[in-house]
Order: structure tokens, then sequence, then C-alpha cells
């Protein structure tokens, strides 16, 4: 076993445990400051390996990985990252945080865990959470999705379930989201010292992982995946800019064409009436003319 630094962090290197018939899955926990990411992340390892305590404030600064072995030999790495859709974040940060977590996960994302808190109602800035995912990831990253439920032992202390708490109060934005992601879902309980349930809420979200990598057909989201991602979005980007550009091209030409049109019609107008002036003072000219001839007779 060796040691080696990750982004100022010493971590435990036990790759070479790896058995080739199990290989790593890495796990990105996503939510609000506040919804027990940390504590989440720390009963997936089975260790405190996360500062986790309860502040409405974030103890995580930056995205951070953390790993450990099973007894199968399969590796399971945990980022945990800041509250990055709290309304405070920055978007520059945000777009840091993402590069950051997707430079971390070098084998790529196998599944991202968007933690809610069963502990009072969902925040205004939770409701945007799907659209700021898949703005910066795409559409496909409700495929990668899984939703972690933190507060079990609230619930379990006044005697509900997940089920009940989810047909009482589930919102209809967190409906859409669990219809996106197939309802996989799991309740977790960070506080629980009971060694079963630790391994059990553990063992229904891995399973949950797995299915995630079948529907994806093993596939996980990677760099590649992202930076094509990306290119696509600037793809539809330069699109719309360029159909905005071209429809403002055109309505600039259809102006131009009625001011010309405008313009023509006034020379036509002003050219009539100098051609009606013109023949007016012909005949003019004419009958003084013929006016003068008799006086001149006479």
């Amino acid at each position: 076993m060796s040691l080696y630094k990750m982004g100022g962090d010493m971590m435990e290197d036990d790759w070479e445990f790896a058995s080739s018939s199990n290989p790593n899955r890495t796990l990105v926990l996503v939510g609000r400051t506040g919804n027990g990411k940390s504590a989440t992340g720390n009963s997936i390892l089975g260790k405190k390996a996360f500062k986790s305590k309860a502040s409405s404030r974030g103890v995580t600064s930056t995205s951070e990985l953390r790993r450990v072995v099973q007894e199968d030999g399969q590796i399971i790495n945990v980022i945990d990252t800041p509250g990055l859709f709290d309304l405070s974040t920055a978007a520059e940060f945000i777009g840091k945080e993402i590069v950051r977590c997707i430079t971390l996960a070098e084998g790529g994302i196998h599944a991202v865990l968007l933690v809610f808190t069963v502990r009072g109602r969902p925040t205004d800035e939770e409701q945007s959470v799907l659209y700021h995912l898949q703005t910066l990831f795409g559409s496909k990253i409700s495929d990668y999705m899984i939703i972690v439920f933190t507060g079990g032992d609230d619930l379990e202390d006044n005697d509900e379930t997940l089920e009940d708490y989810l047909g009482q109060e589930c919102p209809e934005f967190l409906k859409e989201i669990l219809e996106l992601c197939d309802n996989r879902m799991v309740l977790f309980d960070n506080k629980t010292t009971n060694k079963r349930k630790k391994a059990e809420q553990v063992q229904k979200l891995l399973s949950l992982v797995d299915a995630v990598a079948r529907k994806n057909n093993g596939k996980p989201f990677t760099d590649e995946l992202f930076h094509e991602l990306q290119v696509e979005t600037k793809l539809k980007e330069t699109a719309k800019r360029l159909e905005k550009q071209l429809g403002e091209e055109q309505a600039a030409r259809l102006e131009a064409e009625e001011r010309a049109n405008e313009v023509q019609k006034r020379s036509s107008d002003e050219i009539k009436k100098l051609r009606e002036n013109l023949e007016r003072a012909e005949k003019e000219t004419k009958e003084l003319q013929k006016k003068l001839g008799k006086c001149i007779n006479l």
C-alpha cells in the first residue's frame, strides 16, 4: 500500500489490490449545502474521509476524491463536491469545479448521486438543479443519476417510510427527476451505528449503480463524452446564433428593400408631378402664345 497526494490531501492508494473482474466505480455527490453530501460519502466509504457537520454553510470548499477497497476487491471512488447549485455560487466557480470533478474521475463517472434531505421541504434553488445539471452535462446525465435521500433516522423516529414521505411531501419537480432516472432512489441514515443497516443501505446504492451501468452498456460518463456534449452544445449555440444572424440579415434586407421601394415610389411620384407641371407649363405657354398672336394681328 502506498500514499499519494490528491488536491493537497493524503489518501491511501489501494489500486494494486483491485481485481480486473471487479472494476472500480466512481460516484459523484451533488446537492445543496446542508443536505448531507459529505456524511453520505463517509457512509459509502465506511469511514470519516470527508469533513462533515450540521451547518447551513458549506464545509466542503472544493471537490475531493476518496476511495475504499471492498472485500471483493472492487474500488469505490467517491467525489464530494461543494454546494454547486446554491444561489450564492458564482457561475465561474461552478465551471471550475465541474472541470475539476471530471479530472478527478479519471476512468469516468459511473453514477451521479443527487442528494436531497427528508428534513424539511426542498428549497427554490433545488428546483432548478436538474436544469443546471442538464445544461452543464447534457440531457444524457439523467441516465447516470441516482437520488439519495438523507435523514432516514427522522423518518424512522416518526414511523414513516420513504414511500410515505414521497406520497405526502413529494413536489412536482422531484417527481419529474425520479421519473427521468427510472425511480432509482435510496434512503440513507448517516447517523446510525447499526453495522447491518449501514451495510444494507450501501449495498442497495451499489445495486443501483450496477443498474446505471447496465442502462449505459457499462460505459461511464467520461471526459470524452463530456467534451462531445460540450461540442454538441456549442454547435447548437452556433446554429442558433447563425439562424438569428440570418434572420436579422433577412429582416435588414427586407427593410432595405422596403426603403428602396419607398424611395422609388417617391421618385416616381416626384417625376410624375414634374411631368404634369411641365405639361401644364407647356399648355400655358401655348395658350399664352395664341393670345400674343391674336394681339399682334389686331
